[in-house]
């Protein structure tokens, strides 16, 4: 008599089966709560006073205030100073995101290649990012004066027709200050760009070759799509960091010349710690924090809208 000792593996069916008889763990949401309570100590809370005081007149110091309804947000719509400020936001957070993702993704081609100094490119082109903005605005600043290296430097090789006071003209100072952005954070973004290039299997580029594919068809049909979500992380990154620049172009210029490089958040601390308009100050955080969550949310749909089409 022969027993037949071979025990049939179990399908997948019954392992399913298996799984689904396991009884549930339901998480232990209480260990959050000290967190939680953190969170809303922190943040919360003075969120929500900060909501309270944008309806309000108050200086800052008296105790006193009286609640004005919506007079902060409708004295927006006339202050030509905050307008600007808006266009002023829009203008460099766009301009950042197109430059800094463009030179980033060249970047990040150039070291993706073979070449023997592609170690050392990546550290010495990420280092910037690295860097404390408010100390790197300084350091532009000193570059960038009327005495500064730059125009030595074009002094130097003849060029003193093109030697400008770069950050005191109006029509230059924005552009200065998207160049600084773009200078520290463009290897920031090449990082990015660079782990998502390095994740796409170099069969794809074996099999794209040997079928005649050109460098530009490669990158567009290939390399693109699988960049997506690479892509948007780096755009959903510049487009906030953008809106909510403070440091640089407030150690750039400070705002001005006049009120020519003015920003929503240079403008809210000028009229809370400057002219004690906490009330409307305030007012003006709470609209940039509506922009940016608008922003984020319709950029983060498009993008991953997209990033599902191509994958």
């Amino acid at each position: 008599m022969t027993v037949d000792l071979k025990v049939r593996p179990p399908d997948r069916a019954d392992a399913i089966a298996a799984r689904r008889r396991r009884p549930r763990v339901t998480p232990p949401w209480w260990f959050m709560l000290p967190a939680l309570l953190l969170f809303a100590f922190v943040v919360l809370v003075p969120s929500a006073r900060g909501i309270y005081y944008a309806f309000t007149d108050w200086d800052g110091l008296d105790p006193d205030f009286a609640v004005i309804g919506l007079r902060n947000f409708t004295d927006m719509l006339g202050d030509e100073d905050a307008l600007r400020a808006v266009w002023h936001t829009v203008l460099i957070a766009v301009a950042v995101t197109v430059i800094q993702n463009g030179i980033g993704l060249l970047l990040a081609l150039g070291v993706n290649s073979m070449i023997k100094t592609r170690n050392f490119l990546r550290v010495l082109l990420f280092a910037p990012a690295v860097v404390t903005p408010i100390v790197t605005a300084y350091l532009w600043r000193n570059l960038l004066g009327p005495d500064g290296a730059v125009n030595s430097l074009l002094g130097a090789v003849g060029l003193d027709s093109w030697r400008q006071d770069w950050l005191g003209r109006p029509d230059l100072a924005l552009w200065m200050i998207v160049l600084v952005v773009v200078w520290q954070f463009a290897g920031y973004s090449m990082v990015i760009f660079l782990a998502g290039l390095q994740s796409i299997p170099r069969e794809i580029y074996e099999a794209a070759a040997i079928d005649g594919t050109g460098a530009v068809r490669r990158f567009w049909s290939i390399v693109r799509p699988l960049l997506a979500p690479a892509i948007t992380i780096n755009l959903m990154l510049s487009i906030i960091g953008g809106i909510k620049l403070f440091d640089q172009v407030y150690a750039l210029t400070g705002g001005g010349p006049g009120h020519a490089t003015d920003t929503i958040s240079t403008l809210i601390y000028k009229d809370a710690f400057t002219l004690g308009e906490f009330g409307y100050s305030i007012a003006l955080a709470v609209v940039l924090t509506v922009i940016v969550a608008i922003v984020s949310a319709g950029q983060y749909t498009v993008l991953d809208r997209n990033e599902r089409a191509a994958s």
